[in-house]
């Protein structure tokens, strides 16, 4: 319900216009001076201030210019039964959506009251979509054919529909925002607004501030209202992208929007009231960070309603074809070269590459494929990965630690298996009781590694 604060002076007028805009559903507040307006409009935000220019001690165009120094955002609709070209003219300039002259039709003022509360609206979509594009968010399809990518799908279309906060668990680049967006536009919120945040992007001094908003003079340089992410979700879905990496005293005002749908701006006192959907998502084991402390055991909990797996690449390699020719159709439409194939031997390649970075470096791959093939078809050299043998994996070039890892701990692997199976002469079912594995683990890392057995 959108909140109105009426500031005029004259009673009956006061009385006329609370009566007509609480018959027509909005929550009204009214004040008598623009001193008790201002008050107000402190301890609460509200989405429209209807003001009288002639006022006692001060007049409507100060009101206006406090009101939009406390928030930059608020609607401002002046009445006058003074009205001039000149006062409409400074009104307009010092930020008023509007200038109405008693007396006025009241179909009229609900229609303009209408009118500002739709822009808004648009205002907020706009602030949503300038950040969308400067950090160069899209949308692709999501693509899978393997079992682990359709339990996964069905399992988003189980929960889309409720509002029941989802945590998405998987390593980075698996692709979970494109997962939290999926879950909101098959939710009903669909068309409220989905803001998406990095938790681990942002210096964790300033993250109170971009979740929940600060009031001015909150910090050094706050000039104005500042609304946070929440605030502009409201009716809609917001994403907390690497959630592990929150402070502990974040955690704690998180877990409270969880449990009563309440919070403060920074340096604020009035409990303001949220209705979000939450999608959270981690590549870090919580489990563990909770056995460190670092990461509240009550949170978790709160987070992990409906916990979704989402698989690594080299777990679903039989879709690496399919989103191999998705991104080669993706940047030859960008780069405007023609369509590309990837040649067999190409494809050989990043279906034995082992993919650290998954399908994020899958994409970066074949768009530097793109932007180096001349030809019709992408070969093995216009590929930034290598590999010497069937059986051997070498790491790109620039490899960072955890690469290195994981390619020393699937050569230990191999060599173990490989001992193992010349001392059994080849009995797989030894082998996996002597690796102390089940028969399906071993038969799919023989087959992963290449293993002549």
């Amino acid at each position: 319900m959108p909140s109105i604060l009426v500031i005029e002076d004259k009673d009956s007028m006061r009385e006329m216009l609370s009566k007509t805009l609480e018959a027509e559903g909005y929550e009204v507040e009214t004040a008598i001076d623009g001193e008790g307006g201002l008050e107000k409009a402190k301890e609460k935000k509200y989405d429209l201030v209807l003001s009288d220019l002639k006022l006692p001690n001060m007049d409507g165009i100060e009101v206006l210019s406090s009101l939009k120094a406390m928030d930059t955002d608020v609607s401002v609709i002046l009445m006058t039964a003074y009205g001039t070209i000149e006062k409409a003219v400074e009104a307009m300039k010092e930020g008023a959506f509007d200038f109405l002259a008693k007396p006025f039709d009241t179909d009229h003022l609900s229609v303009l009251i209408k009118r500002a509360l739709e822009n808004r609206r648009l205002m907020a979509e706009n602030v949503l979509l300038r950040e969308e594009l400067g950090h160069n968010l899209g949308y692709a399809e999501i693509i899978g054919k393997c079992e682990k990518m359709q339990e996964v799908s069905r399992m988003i279309q189980k929960v889309a529909p409720s509002d029941s906060t989802v945590l998405l668990l998987g390593e980075s680049g698996t692709g979970k925002e494109l997962f939290a967006r999926a879950i909101h536009s098959m939710s009903n919120r669909k068309r409220g607004p989905y803001v998406a945040i990095n938790c681990a992007a942002i210096p964790r001094e300033l993250l109170e501030n971009e979740l929940f908003g600060s009031e001015r003079g909150a910090y050094t340089g706050s000039v104005a209202r500042k609304m946070g992410k929440f605030e502009i979700a409201q009716g809609g879905t917001i994403f907390l992208d690497e959630v592990g990496d929150l402070d502990v005293a974040l955690q704690a005002k998180l877990l409270r929007v969880l449990q009563d749908k309440t919070f403060e701006r920074l340096g604020g006192t009035k409990t303001l009231s949220v209705d979000v959907r939450m999608i959270a998502a981690s590549n870090v084991d919580l489990k563990k960070a909770i056995d460190k402390k670092e990461f509240r055991e009550d949170l978790f909990y709160r987070l992990s309603v409906f916990p979704i797996n989402i698989p690594p690449l080299r777990d679903r390699r039989e879709d690496i074809p399919e989103l191999g020719s998705h991104f080669v159709k993706k940047y030859c439409a960008e780069m405007k070269k023609p369509i590309k194939s990837i040649s067999s031997e190409a494809m050989a390649l990043l279906d034995k590459y082992h993919w650290p970075g998954n399908v994020r470096e899958l994409e970066n791959t074949i768009e530097r494929a793109i932007i180096l093939c001349e030809g019709k078809k992408i070969l093995s050299e216009h590929l930034a990965i290598r590999i010497s043998t069937p059986n051997e994996i070498r790491l790109r070039e620039g490899a960072g630690l955890k690469e290195v890892g994981q390619y020393a701990q699937a050569e230990a692997e191999r060599a173990l298996i490989t001992r193992i199976l010349n001392q059994v002469r080849g009995n797989k079912r030894k082998a996996s009781q002597a690796l102390k594995i089940d028969y399906t683990t071993l038969f799919e890392k023989i087959k992963k590694y290449g293993i002549d057995a």
